[in-house]
């Protein structure tokens, strides 16, 4: 098969992404909804059957009914909101730009935060988190919801530096677990949970990171540079190894273990977020600009609430 073939929404770069089957499900994109200014955060909720997203500068998030289709409003105001993900009790975890803060939905609807500074000075504006097994919570902390009043409130860093912290979920303590980002954006663990894979969007890298037994990690190295240009915003993993990206201008890339760009989705719209869901977690949803879109895939996504390891 020649280079760059297409399989209606796939781009085929090497023949690993047609073999391993990455570009055999649905051969279109199915748009569900598009009211949003710009939209991120995508999230499904297994036991709800439902997606949540955040349209982040109208303050919003957004709730999608997989059996009914229906869309509702799920919470506003909403800080401002961006990533969202599980913790493994099944509970909302939620970086709220605009609040300069990290949140958990408990139960009763209440919300406790987990984080909102480090060593006495605020965050920046949290964007995305990610839970590993042993309940510390993982985010990224860029200043993208401080630089003007879009996508929150416009105001000095007190850090003064782009980083991403590991969280204690239940002391609340903070720690810098990795620096030197022009951007930090998504993070996702590998499935193994020994690496740590951070998207530096104004950098236009993922940059990948040892999880050492502590829970520090090593000094890290670029995984993956984004071609031509583009950028890339959050990624999540397949359960054969496989990092897909979200990468804004150019669609959703998909990655071999080895770092090569071996596919690619192509979307009509600037892509922020993607996540896996669906009874089946084969149900790709990608969040592009006013659009929520899906795609029912030949590949499944690595489950977001994990047990936690002996």
């Amino acid at each position: 098969m020649p280079k760059e073939a297409a399989y209606g929404i796939y781009e085929v770069l090497d023949e690993r992404f047609r073999t391993g089957r990455c570009c055999h499900g649905d051969q279109r994109l199915e748009r569900l909804h598009e009211d949003a200014r710009w939209a991120e955060g995508p999230l499904y909720l297994p036991a709800w059957r439902q997606l949540i997203w955040s349209d982040i500068p109208n303050d919003r998030m957004l709730r999608w009914d997989e059996v009914t289709g229906a869309v509702s409003l799920f919470r506003a105001p909403a800080g401002h909101s961006n990533g969202n993900t599980l913790d493994g009790q099944g509970r909302l975890v939620t970086c709220e730009q605009g609040n300069r803060r990290v949140t958990r939905t408990e139960p009763d609807g209440s919300i406790t935060v987990i984080a909102d500074r480090h060593e006495g000075r605020r965050f920046n504006s949290p964007n995305d988190a990610v839970v590993r097994s042993d309940g510390s919570i993982w985010f990224s902390d860029p200043d993208f919801g401080i630089t003007s009043d879009y996508e929150g409130h416009r105001t000095d860093s007190e850090i003064g530096a782009c980083n991403v912290y590991r969280a204690d979920p239940v002391t609340g303590a903070v720690r810098l677990v990795a620096d030197g980002f022009a951007g930090p954006n998504g993070l996702v663990f590998s499935l193994d949970e020994r690496r740590l894979y951070v998207s530096d969007t104004r950098a236009g890298h993922i940059r990948v990171f040892d999880v050492r037994d502590d829970g520090t990690l090593s000094d890290g190295e670029v995984f993956a540079e984004a071609r031509d240009g583009a950028r890339f915003d959050n990624i999540r993993f397949d359960d054969g190894g496989r990092l897909w990206a979200a990468a804004l201008e150019d669609g959703v890339h998909c990655y071999d273990p080895d770092a090569t760009l071996i596919g690619r989705i192509r979307v009509p719209e600037p892509v922020s977020n993607i996540t896996f869901g669906g009874p089946k977690n084969n149900r790709m949803f990608i969040t592009a600009t006013t659009t929520l879109y899906s795609a029912m895939m030949s590949v499944t996504g690595v489950p977001r609430v994990r047990q936690r390891r002996a």
